[in-house]
């Protein structure tokens, strides 16, 4: 059986998006490819983002990870919008689901871990999901 490519899908792909490639990559590689995009990159991914995924998970999202746009990523079949608002990127085919997160760039390592295991969360229910 193939893999479902899900693509999470934010306005800069440096923070939630990038968070959601990594734990999917982590829970759910054996039932789907992870991609994460935007609609502009940042020349770095969030570098609170990045330390507190190491800490919490001991992934490093800067070794395997970069900030592209969704014209770089094969075309998805599952296209999550993490919660961009106004200024979600086409995607072909549209959206099969918004998670509506709030970003947690610029706020306390708090706000980050929350909207981190929010993300957990998500990506475990989704592959249960793809699994049946």
């Amino acid at each position: 059986m193939t893999h479902k490519k899900v693509a999470f899908i934010c306005v800069h792909n440096s923070c939630r998006s990038q968070i959601a490639e990594a734990l999917g990559k982590y829970y759910a590689s054996d039932v789907f490819d992870s991609y994460s995009a935007g609609t502009e990159t940042k020349p770095q991914i969030n570098q609170d983002a990045v330390r507190i995924m190491k800490e919490l998970y001991g992934i490093d999202m800067e070794a395997t990870q970069y900030s592209k746009l969704a014209a770089d990523i094969p075309k998805p079949d599952i296209a999550i919008s993490m919660g961009c608002n106004v200024g979600c990127p086409y995607i072909d085919g549209g959206f099969d689901d918004d998670w509506g997160l709030e970003d947690p760039t610029g706020k306390s390592d708090d706000e980050f871990i929350k909207v981190i295991k929010q993300i957990d969360a998500r990506i475990n229910e989704l592959k249960a999901k793809l699994t049946i």
